[in-house]
C-alpha cells in the first residue's frame, strides 16, 4: 500500500512539472518566432571621398642643435662671471674673465723685443747699403758685403719671429674673455667667481645647449625604408611632434612642426630598425633635450581616396568585408581591399563608392541581405515628429464666447 501511494506522488509531481515547463516555455517561442523576421537595428555611416595623409608613428628623444662646454684655454684667477643660471645667450656675449695682467705682460713684451729687433734691423740695412757702395768701387771686399746681406736676412727672420711671438701673446691674451660660441641657454653654473682655472680642467664653466631649433632621434621600423626614402625623393616630408601619453596619437595636440633632415645610412641590425633627426623651430620651447615626443612623419597623401571608418572593416577567412545597407533597407555583404588604415580612418581602395553606407554597429548580427532598420546614434537628437489631431484646448474654454 506505502509503495503504490509513493508511486502515484511521484507521477504527480512529474505531471505538475511537465505543465509548468511548457506553460512558460511555450510563450518564449511563441515571442521568439514573432521577433525572426524583424530588422536588425543597426548604426550606419556615410563613405566619404577626402585626401587622406599618411603617417608613421615612431617615439623620439629631443637633442639639442648644439651642446658646448665651456672650458677655460687658460690659467689663471677667474675675476669675473658675466651670466645668470638659464640666460639666454648670443654668439660673442662675453661670459666670464680671467686675470688678463700676465697675459697682458707677455703681450707688452713681445712687441717690445720685435721693436727692439726692428731698430737693429734697420742699421744692418744702412750698413748693407754702405757695404754694397763700398764694394762696387773696391774699397772693400764682395765677402763683408755679403756677410751684411745675411745678417740683415737673419736680422728680418727674428722680426717675423717676434710678430709670431706678438700673435700667440695677444692670442693668449683673448683666451682670458671667455665669450659665447653659439647661440643657446646656459645652464647651471659649474664654477664660481674666485676660483683658479686651468686650461687643463675637465670640467668645465657652464654648458650651453641650442633649443632654437631642436633636434629629434626617432626610430621606424625597417618594413617603412622604402616608403621614408621615396618621401625624401619627393621632397621634404613634414614631421609632427606630439606629447606622450596614453590616448590616440590623432587625438593629441601638436606641439611644433619640423621636417625630416636625416635619414641614417644603415638599419641597425639588433632591433630591425631605421633611426631618423627631424629638425623643429621649437620657437615657444615646448620641446626639451633629453624628453620623448612622438613622432608623426607624414610620407604620403592618398588625393580622392574612398574612406570608412575603421569601425565598418570587419574580417573573415577570405579577407576584410563590409556591410552595405541599401536603399530597400537591406544589408550587402561586400569584400573590399584596403589601402591605408589607420585609428581614425580606412581607405578602401576597391569594393565601397562614396555616398553608400555602411554599417558601423551592428554587424555581428547580420547576415547577407539581411533586413537592417538604421538606429539613432547615442546622444543624438531624433527628428521631431509633427503632431497630429485637433490642439488640445485647455477646460474652460471651449464654450467661451458662444452665448
Amino acid at each position: 500500500m506505502r509503495r503504490a501511494l509513493l508511486t502515484l506522488a511521484v507521477l504527480l509531481l512529474a505531471a505538475g512539472g511537465g505543465w509548468w515547463w511548457f506553460a512558460l516555455r511555450a510563450p518564449a517561442d511563441d515571442q521568439s518566432r514573432r521577433h525572426a523576421g524583424d530588422p536588425i537595428p543597426v548604426l550606419v555611416a556615410t563613405a566619404e571621398q577626402q585626401d587622406v595623409p599618411i603617417y608613421l608613428d615612431g617615439l623620439g628623444t629631443a637633442l639639442a642643435s648644439a651642446t658646448v662646454t665651456i672650458k677655460p684655454m687658460v690659467d689663471g684667477p677667474l675675476v669675473e662671471v658675466r651670466f645668470r643660471e638659464g640666460q639666454d645667450v648670443h654668439v660673442g656675449d662675453v661670459l666670464a674673465r680671467i686675470d688678463p695682467r700676465t697675459y697682458q705682460a707677455a703681450l707688452d713684451q713681445a712687441v717690445a723685443k720685435k721693436h727692439q729687433d726692428e731698430a737693429t734691423l734697420a742699421n744692418a740695412r744702412v750698413d748693407l747699403v754702405r757695404y754694397q757702395k763700398l764694394a762696387a768701387t773696391a774699397y772693400t771686399s764682395a765677402q763683408q758685403a755679403d756677410t751684411q746681406k745675411a745678417l740683415v736676412a737673419q736680422l728680418e727672420a727674428q722680426v717675423a719671429g717676434d710678430q709670431a711671438q706678438i700673435d700667440t701673446a695677444r692670442t693668449q691674451l683673448s683666451y682670458t674673455t671667455i665669450a659665447a660660441p653659439v647661440d643657446g641657454r646656459v645652464g647651471i653654473r659649474l664654477v664660481d667667481e674666485g676660483n683658479i682655472v686651468h686650461a687643463s680642467d675637465t670640467t668645465g664653466l657652464v654648458v650651453i645647449t641650442t633649443l632654437r631649433p631642436i633636434s629629434v632621434v626617432f626610430t621606424l621600423p625597417q618594413q617603412s625604408l622604402a616608403a621614408v626614402a621615396q618621401a625624401m625623393e619627393n621632397g621634404t616630408p613634414e614631421v609632427l611632434a606630439l606629447p606622450q601619453g596614453n590616448d590616440r596619437a590623432e587625438t593629441r595636440e601638436v606641439i611644433d612642426r619640423g621636417t625630416l633632415t636625416v635619414l641614417d645610412n644603415q638599419v641597425d641590425p639588433t632591433t630591425g630598425t631605421i633611426k631618423l633627426k627631424a629638425s623643429f623651430p621649437n620657437a615657444h620651447l615646448r620641446i626639451w633635450p633629453g624628453a620623448f615626443v612622438t613622432v608623426r612623419l607624414k610620407v604620403d597623401t592618398r588625393h580622392d581616396a574612398t574612406v570608412v571608418p575603421p569601425a565598418a572593416v570587419q574580417r573573415g577567412p577570405r579577407g576584410a568585408y563590409v556591410y552595405v545597407v541599401n536603399d530597400d533597407l537591406t544589408a550587402t555583404r561586400r569584400p573590399i581591399t584596403l589601402g591605408h588604415e589607420d585609428m581614425t580612418a580606412s581607405v578602401v581602395a576597391d569594393g565601397v563608392r562614396p555616398g553608400e553606407r555602411v554599417v558601423v554597429d551592428g554587424a555581428a548580427r547580420l547576415t547577407d541581405n539581411a533586413k537592417v532598420t538604421i538606429a539613432t546614434p547615442p546622444g543624438a537628437t531624433p527628428p521631431a515628429v509633427p503632431a497630429t489631431g485637433p490642439t488640445p484646448v485647455a477646460r474652460g474654454q471651449r464654450n467661451r464666447g458662444s452665448t
